[in-house]
């Protein structure tokens, strides 16, 4: 199995876009190449979204609140508004909140975070 990785995009991750005298920060989501499914998921107090096999690859964004991750080793890990984290396909994971959260959920085969910020907390 794969290791769910961890990617930040809260403004400090992002990048200032000053062309056609814009000014404003910029943090990317995805780049796809195929199929992709985007929705936004609500999770009330003691939400869960329970310990499945992802079928395609996925990232999860938390917008609002916090909440635990975790993926196949079954060790939950804090992610919080302005972190995202990556599950590849046929991961086992689970997502789970006390306070509740918000998320956007991007799911794809072509799926790919390498352009993301990565935050990996180490070990």
């Amino acid at each position: 199995g794969s290791i769910m990785e961890f990617f930040g995009f809260a403004k400090e991750y992002g990048r200032t876009v000053t062309h056609y005298d814009s000014n404003f920060t910029l943090s990317r989501l995805a780049i796809t190449e195929s199929r992709t499914v985007i929705s936004y998921m609500y999770l009330e107090e003691n939400g869960l979204i329970g310990y499945h096999m992802a079928p395609v690859n996925q990232i999860l964004y938390v917008v609002q609140g916090e909440g635990l991750v975790c993926g196949e080793n079954n060790e939950h890990k804090r992610i919080q508004a302005g972190e995202a984290v990556f599950w590849t396909k046929g991961e086992w994971h689970e997502t789970k909140t006390v306070k509740g959260l918000t998320a956007i959920v991007i799911e794809g085969e072509t799926l790919n975070p390498e352009l993301l910020t990565n935050i990996n907390a180490p070990e």
